[in-house]
């Protein structure tokens, strides 16, 4: 998804365009600029998750490691980009259907949107991520999508479309992801034991079952690989050869 290329700097009043947001009280604001001084990451959604009989969609939550608390989806595809971001080291706060987006079209009328997620980045960074399918962009989501980008940019964040994710790294993220919760890497003794056990590429099983039984060792290098203090070619499915070495700096 690259999530790591952030597009670049860029003046911090966003010119033409209205934003509206809820605070961590739940209090709606809106703001006609400096958007990016508003901690979007600490407020709450802008709207609900509707469920009803019939739905095309699956609304759900998503525990998110990143934040201790929940995160809204309304399709599969949203819970899968929730669970990429949750992934990724450097993001440190996460929002779904974080603010509203106001602008006037060509024709003078008003247009709204409210993006899928905002991240936070640990060098204070924003991205804003839209999720759809790439063959379901119509001519109206993609002006909306358009506008959103030219918005971002104005104030520095990145901004993506993003479709659906590669299904063998998306299937090791899943499995991952349900080693997430911190109690997996309580036992500090052993995270540190095998740290430096796999200070060179080595087996996930073989090198996992030197230090002890591993039907309770695998749960922590799993957390290790979702924290990703020891890294894997997620490309390819996760076995029990798979090479798994520690990543340097973390």
């Amino acid at each position: 998804m690259g999530l790591r290329e952030l597009e670049g700097s860029a003046p911090s009043q966003v010119d033409g365009f209205e934003v509206g947001w809820r605070d961590a009280a739940g209090e709606y604001r809106q703001l006609p600029s400096e958007a990016i001084s508003v901690a979007f990451e600490e407020g709450r959604p802008v709207r609900g998750f509707p469920s009803y009989r019939g739905q095309r969609h699956f609304p759900g939550l998503y525990w998110s490691a990143t934040t201790s608390g929940h995160v809204g989806f309304e399709s599969w595809l949203e819970r899968d980009h929730a669970m990429l971001l949750d992934f990724t080291p450097e993001v440190t706060g996460l929002l779904s259907q974080p603010f509203w987006l106001f602008w006037e079209d060509e024709r003078g009328k008003r247009v709204s949107h409210a993006p899928d997620y905002f991240a936070r980045f640990d060098d204070g960074r924003g991205l804003v991520v839209d999720c759809r399918p790439l063959e379901r962009i119509d001519a109206r989501s993609a002006a909306k999508f358009e506008a959103t980008r030219t918005a971002c940019v104005s104030v520095g964040w990145g901004y993506r479309v993003v479709g659906e994710v590669d299904a063998v790294r998306m299937g090791n993220i899943r499995w991952l992801a349900g080693y997430r919760h911190p109690r997996h890497g309580v036992a500090e003794g052993l995270v540190e034991r095998l740290l430096a056990l796999f200070s060179v590429p080595s087996p996930l099983v073989g090198q996992a079952a030197l230090v002890g039984d591993p039907i309770a060792v695998l749960p922590v290098v799993f957390h290790l690989l979702w924290q990703g203090r020891l890294g894997a070619d997620l490309s390819r499915p996760l076995t029990d050869t798979t090479l798994v070495s520690r990543v340097e700096g973390r």
